[in-house]
């Protein structure tokens, strides 16, 4: 069914449907297939734009250095559909002539870096929120988000809806239970037709490796055609 996930519900589809599948070392090792050798190609809507930025202010992911000593800047690792770049770490950049930029992050001086996510986001659009959710004939609104899980390999993707309303004629009816968002990380990303001027964001913690970082994820709203959502409804 069309779903709606609004920009209060922060950004963890797009941490989770796309940010780990973009980390470098998930590329190189073949464990994120849909994205390796992808730099150059669309991979997304034109309207779509996707940054990890450790700089932002007041952000639970920010920092002035990364963990291997290099200063913190923007990627723009998704330009307007096209994909631009990967989050490298010093190892992982070495492995492919190039330099590191500023991604390498570790739980503690005792562990070693990974490339990670710092604060992801989907840059905002030009489409009107509530016009997004008033175009709805029948389908899902999405204001927060619970916890999900991704697998780079295959890139599916499911995540906890913890606040969800039903939208039927463009009219918001009823708060739902229950459901779940199911579906393709990059299949997903490309159905995107509708992205928001606002913008929303979560905090939380990333695991990986046994290593936990902090992290922030944004987006403005947007809207999904075809996503599957798992539950039942009761007309």
């Amino acid at each position: 069914m069309p779903v709606v996930i609004a920009a209060a519900a922060g950004g963890t589809f797009i941490h989770e449907a796309m940010g780990h599948s973009l980390e470098a070392d998930a590329v190189q090792e073949g464990s994120s297939p849909a994205y390796r050798g992808a730099v150059g190609r669309t991979v997304a809507p034109e309207t779509v734009t996707v940054i990890d930025d450790p700089t932002l202010p007041f952000q639970r992911g920010s920092f002035f250095f990364d963990d291997e000593g290099l200063p913190a800047a923007p990627t723009t690792l998704v330009d307007r559909g096209v994909l631009k770049s990967f989050l490298y770490d010093r190892t992982c950049a070495l492995r492919e002539g190039r330099r590191s930029n500023g991604h390498g992050r570790r739980e503690s001086f005792a562990s070693r870096p990974y490339p990670r996510m710092s604060n992801l986001y989907i840059a905002p659009g030009q489409d009107d929120p509530a016009e997004i959710v008033g175009g709805l004939k029948r389908g899902l609104l999405v204001t927060r988000m619970g916890g999900g899980q991704a697998n780079t390999a295959t890139g599916e993707f499911v995540f906890e809806v913890d606040e969800g309303w039903w939208v039927e004629g463009g009219v918001v009816r009823h708060l739902v239970r229950d459901a779940n968002l199911l579906g393709i990380g990059p299949d997903a990303l490309m159905s995107i037709d509708r992205v928001g001027w606002d913008a929303g964001w979560g905090i939380g913690t990333c695991g990986k490796e046994g290593q936990n970082v902090p992290v922030s994820d944004g987006q403005p709203t947007i809207r999904m055609p075809r996503l599957v959502v798992g539950g039942a409804h009761e007309d």
